[in-house]
């Protein structure tokens, strides 16, 4: 088994440290890498972004643990920074929770998140939510603490009780998460800068993370805003799924009406830049070092 103890070790570092962290929501092992490239100390795998991407459909429930872990896998296998995972509601009971932090664990994530919708979930902008009893996120809280190998796995709380049952409800329950073992609070979906900044007022000591969706419930505000509130991480967890659909419907209503790309081809990268992002140049230096002419030079050398 891989050790990934340095990269959880890392983001927790991140977490904790007075500079706020800004994560990208990766759909996919392509998208993950880009965002190492470009500066990104960590980046996030959530099912709004994965549901999209590998089933094509809404975010309602209907990507399961097993393609989740899948996608998990392939985006920290293509980047050497930490990546962070959505947990849904734990995808079961409680014994359903432990597996799925001792997978997620295993297969190399920093941390996770756990959610109190009711299953079927579906995204925290989105209407028609409801919520459990607290007590049932709070147990599989202390379930997922409890099955953890490492202290350095982080443990998120969400709660989406906002849209139900009003600001407060969803301030109390995040402290009984919190109370419950949960390193980190998200309160998902404020409606107001007031509110956001009434969170952060009430977990002063408490890593928050801010959630920024286009054309979500919450206010866009600036990361150096949220950081001045006291946020400690905040991701976009749309942006990438939202330019990729946009992309693609440019470049195919392009190829549909005029079978060509010239109007397109200025917003894409070329051929050899392409190859470059993904590593061609270092995939041809492996295949050159260990091609069986230089290994054969070798064996000759040391009398073999």
């Amino acid at each position: 088994m891989r050790d990934y103890s340095e990269k959880r070790a890392a983001f927790k570092h991140l977490i904790y440290d007075s500079k706020i962290l800004s994560m990208a929501v990766a759909p996919d092992a392509l998208a993950a890498k880009i965002a190492e490239q470009t500066g990104f100390k960590a980046v996030f795998v959530a099912g709004y972004a994965t549901s999209a991407s590998t089933l094509g459909l809404p975010d309602r429930g209907i990507l399961d643990f097993g393609q989740m872990l899948q996608k998990l896998k392939e985006i920290i296998d293509a980047v050497n920074i930490p990546v962070f995972v959505d947990g849904d509601t734990g995808y079961g009971d409680i014994e359903n929770v432990a597996r799925t932090v001792r997978c997620y664990e295993a297969a190399g994530a920093a941390g996770i998140f756990l959610e109190d919708q009711v299953w079927p979930k579906r995204c925290g902008h989105m209407a028609g939510k409801s919520v459990v009893p607290a007590a049932e996120l709070a147990a599989k809280i202390k379930m997922a603490s409890a099955a953890r190998r490492h202290d350095d796995f982080l443990i998120m709380s969400r709660t989406d009780a906002r849209q139900m049952n009003g600001l407060q409800n969803a301030i109390d329950r995040s402290k009984l998460y919190q109370h419950s073992g949960a390193d980190m609070v998200f309160i998902e979906a404020p409606q107001s800068k007031a509110e956001l900044a009434t969170i952060a007022a009430e977990f002063p000591d408490t890593p928050l993370m801010a959630n920024m969706i286009e054309d979500g419930a919450t206010p866009m505000l600036p990361i150096e805003e949220l950081e001045a509130m006291g946020y400690s991480f905040v991701v976009h967890p749309t942006a990438l799924t939202y330019a990729n659909a946009y992309a693609d419907k440019a470049v195919l209503k392009e190829l549909h009406d005029l079978g060509r790309t010239d109007k397109t081809k200025q917003h894409m990268v070329t051929f050899n830049d392409f190859n470059q992002l993904v590593g061609l140049d270092s995939l041809n230096d492996l295949e050159k070092r260990y091609s069986a002419q230089p290994m054969a030079a070798m064996i000759n050398e040391i009398g073999l």
